[in-house]
């Protein structure tokens, strides 16, 4: 559900996956006025029909000015967002102002990108608006969240899992991890987590030293630090399948601080596929 009230526009910074549509979404059910934000070259099937300015990424100052136009006070970034290309034959006089801070931090990690980005709109007089305010419902709560319990070798998995996830986390590489009995067998870096365990799916049968013991785990939690209003991690019943093909028994989220995008969806996925889904408070 949205949070409060909000009498001017909503940008919704638009990337891929489900939770900018769960926003605009939600926006509609409750009245709120909202905007999508869409960058050259993205355009899902879902934004068909809703309102919308195109932009390019080297060009900020008509995005601003898009923005001024259609009364938007408060922004959302929702979804995965690959770096661009750009070309500097494009740079309009805003990109040049903002380059010396903005050019560096794309080559950092996310989280420095982040904040660079958050507070160039913030200089804008525009309020960063969390997704998670404006679909509570989605965080993720504690204890099992399906029908199935981790074993107690799954929570060894589990806390050496968590513990790997934040160390990676307080590097600005990754939110998640995947363990099996005690080794990790993958670390989710620029990449994503699908394409983590894409590689524990291909990779992990042959490190998982006794073939009857734990199968492993996926952790995801926040890093250490960030920014929640513009990167919380989140899952969905794809994560599930992904984890299920990974040979995986389950996944384990930071309650409170992980999304899980189409909550009954998903859990039902859990169920279907023998999993367990669970969500483990923060230390």
């Amino acid at each position: 559900m949205v949070s409060s009230p909000r009498k001017s526009t909503l940008a919704i910074v638009s990337g891929e996956g489900d939770l900018p549509r769960l926003i605009a979404d939600e926006c509609a059910r409750q009245g709120q006025q909202y905007m999508l934000v869409l960058f050259a070259g993205f355009a899902p099937d879902w934004a068909i029909g809703r309102p919308q300015c195109n932009v390019e990424f080297e060009k900020p100052g008509k995005l601003f000015k898009a923005l001024e136009a259609a009364g938007c006070q408060q922004v959302a970034f929702a979804g995965a967002m690959q770096r661009p290309n750009l070309n500097p034959l494009r740079f309009d006089w805003k990109f040049l102002t903002l380059a010396p801070t903005l050019l560096p931090a794309l080559k950092s990690g996310d989280d420095v990108t982040l904040r660079t980005i958050t507070t160039i709109f913030e200089a804008e007089k525009l309020e960063i608006v969390a997704p998670h305010s404006l679909l509570e419902s989605l965080v993720a709560g504690a204890g099992a969240l399906g029908s199935i319990e981790p074993t107690a070798a799954n929570q060894v998995d589990i806390a050496r899992g968590f513990a790997i996830a934040r160390a990676i986390g307080s590097q600005d590489v990754g939110q998640g991890a995947v363990v099996a009995q005690g080794l990790c067998l993958g670390v989710e870096s620029i990449q994503g987590t699908d394409v983590m365990l894409d590689f524990v799916a291909q990779t992990g049968s042959a490190f998982r030293p006794d073939p009857e013991g734990s199968r492993g785990v996926l952790c995801k939690a926040p890093k250490p630090g960030q920014d929640w209003r513009v990167d919380m991690p989140a899952i969905g019943a794809k994560t599930l399948e992904n984890a299920a093909k990974a040979g995986l028994a389950g996944v384990a989220v930071q309650a409170g601080g992980v999304l899980i995008l189409g909550l009954e969806e998903t859990i039902a996925k859990a169920d279907e596929l023998g999993l367990f889904l669970v969500g483990v408070p923060a230390p």
